[in-house]
């Protein structure tokens, strides 16, 4: 550490600040967010752990926003943090990151419509089987559990909510590893 302090501060000029700095291996040490796993960038479980917190607060119930405002504020934050973060996620990471995203909305639906009659009709009128659709409405289990049963999912498909304004994770890391495949 001194030799190499030392050759920083008297060759390249370069003020090293002992708090931050350390000798250590590539895989031990994180910088900007990221590490590196076996040859490969990699974006840390902090920023990773960060990302789902702030995405929990723009899909949280007691927001009361609409839902198009609330999907403007989820796709500046999403293209931001993957346009950043994306090349050091993993595929399968990414993928339950998005069927995550999927239920915490389906969840705020299903906390909007509040009453059963109301979330009856609206599956109904989304697309789901009747009989499931009154099976889901009067449960009284709670909005995350309720926002993965087989009516809300189809109801509140993955094609409507790309079509309401939601942006796919997988669709963005698709873009950012593979640019000429995503066109």
């Amino acid at each position: 550490m001194a030799s190499i302090s030392r050759f920083l501060e008297r060759k390249l000029k370069v003020k090293v600040n002992k708090d931050k700095s350390k000798v250590a291996l590539a895989q031990d040490s994180s910088f900007l967010g990221f590490t590196f796993t076996r040859m490969k960038l990699t974006a840390t479980e902090k920023a990773i752990h960060g990302f789902k917190t702030k995405l929990r607060r723009l899909t949280g119930r007691s927001w009361g926003v609409s839902m198009s405002s609330r999907y403007a504020s989820l796709l500046l934050y999403i293209r931001g943090w993957m346009n950043y973060f994306g090349v050091g996620m993993k595929y399968n990471d990414v993928v339950e990151l998005d069927h995550w995203l999927c239920r915490r909305i389906r969840m705020c639906y299903w906390k909007q419509w509040r009453r059963a009659r109301r979330r009856i009709g609206e599956l109904i009128k989304l697309g789901s089987a009747r009989y499931q659709a009154i099976r889901t409405g009067l449960s009284r289990k709670s909005y995350w559990h309720l926002a993965k049963t087989l009516s809300t999912n189809m109801g509140l498909s993955k094609a409507f909510l790309e079509k309401q304004g939601l942006v796919s994770i997988r669709t963005l890391w698709i873009q950012i590893h593979y640019p000429a495949k995503a066109r």
